[in-house]
């Protein structure tokens, strides 16, 4: 089975592919305009996507990935004031079995956001992160 590529697009000519627009709607959905994160993170994003489901990541995953690299970015006020207190806390749920895991699919978002320097400070102070 040959494994779909994702596209950027090509002068216009060329469509994105599906995955990156729905990780796109996925982003803005969790208040992050994707403008804000560049091509080569979001690409990233959905190769670890694909690389968790092979097949093809269900359509809940990619709210599930936004909300999560939203909190990265954003930070926990911020990121609770568009999403409420109960998605605030189911992300830094995940946050923190994601670094006591330490390799786990969430923790690669989260280090993918560190490495990219997109990571909120506060976020990285609240969780002991570095990029080591």
């Amino acid at each position: 089975m040959a494994q779909r590529r994702s596209s950027l697009g090509f002068l216009g000519m060329f469509g994105r592919s599906g995955d990156l627009r729905q990780l796109d709607a996925a982003l803005r959905g969790a208040d992050l305009h994707p403008a804000l994160v560049p091509e080569g993170v979001k690409l990233t994003i959905v190769n670890l996507m694909k690389d968790r489901w092979p097949d093809e990541p269900p359509a809940a995953a990619y709210p599930d990935v936004a909300r999560l690299f939203s909190y990265c970015i954003a930070g926990p006020e911020t990121f609770e004031s568009a999403q409420g207190p109960q998605q605030r806390q189911d992300v830094e749920r995940r946050i923190e079995t994601a670094v006591e895991d330490g390799d786990s699919f969430d923790a690669q978002i989260v280090l993918m956001a560190l490495h990219a320097k997109l990571i909120s400070a506060e976020v990285v102070e609240r969780y002991g992160l570095s990029a080591d």
